[in-house]
């Protein structure tokens, strides 16, 4: 594998930011990024969540036709990309489990978001030996640091929508990172009504790896 790497954040589509995948578009042609992933979280699915939800929102079939229409758009800019599985794009999935349904009665992700067949969709990548995944498990401000303490690797991650930035750490044979890659939610939206009085607001951006897996970065979107 050669080339740089453009890391999208958490979308949460038909709830993502207005502006961002323009912006990723940008940021892939501006830093001449040939790999292609998303870190999780495509959707939000957040009329079938366990979590209290808005009830005047979208019912469930709305929220799919609506994340459908959204994701044209990122098939179009994005024919070949690398999806990592997030926490809201599992949540079809454990609904089916809370009513004991075998996977061999509903449709899979990819089935039900009509994914394009050079999109690949699992839980984790590892490009230039960097491991990249959503991030669950993981928590706080410094959860990008403890995850690349814990796997003893570079890693890199999202989840967290206020975490972004770059941490390091070297020892006497090597150095590694971990980098938080923001996301590109719309924290205006129905969906995201949980983080009104929250003090540490989404970082709205994306990450790239340049120099052959050597230089991560955090690139920030103008608001």
């Amino acid at each position: 594998m050669t080339g740089n790497i453009l890391i999208i954040g958490d979308t949460h589509i038909p709830f993502e930011h207005k502006n961002y995948l323009e912006f990723c578009v940008e940021t892939k042609k501006k830093y001449k990024c040939s790999e292609i992933v998303h870190i999780g979280d495509l959707v939000d699915f957040h009329s079938i969540s366990r979590h209290e939800h808005n009830p005047d929102g979208f019912s469930p079939y709305q929220e799919r036709e609506e994340t459908i229409k959204h994701l044209q758009a990122w098939y179009k800019a994005f024919p070949e990309l690398a999806l990592c599985i997030g926490n809201h794009d599992e949540r079809l999935e454990k609904a089916a489990w809370r009513f004991g349904l075998s996977s061999s009665f509903f449709k899979s992700f990819e089935q039900v978001f009509e994914l394009p067949k050079k999109w690949d969709y699992k839980i984790e990548y590892y490009l230039y030996n960097i491991r990249i995944f959503h991030g669950m498990g993981y928590s706080g401000q410094g959860a990008h640091s403890s995850a690349v303490r814990e796997n003893q690797c570079s890693v890199v991650i999202g989840h967290l929508h206020s975490n972004a930035g770059v941490w390091w750490t070297a020892n006497e044979r090597d150095r590694s990172f971990g980098l938080a890659v923001g996301c590109g939610v719309d924290r205006n939206s129905y969906a995201f009504n949980y983080g009104r009085d929250m003090r540490r607001k989404p970082m709205i951006g994306c990450g790239v790896i340049l120099d052959e897996g050597k230089i991560p970065a955090f690139i920030p979107m103008e608001l």
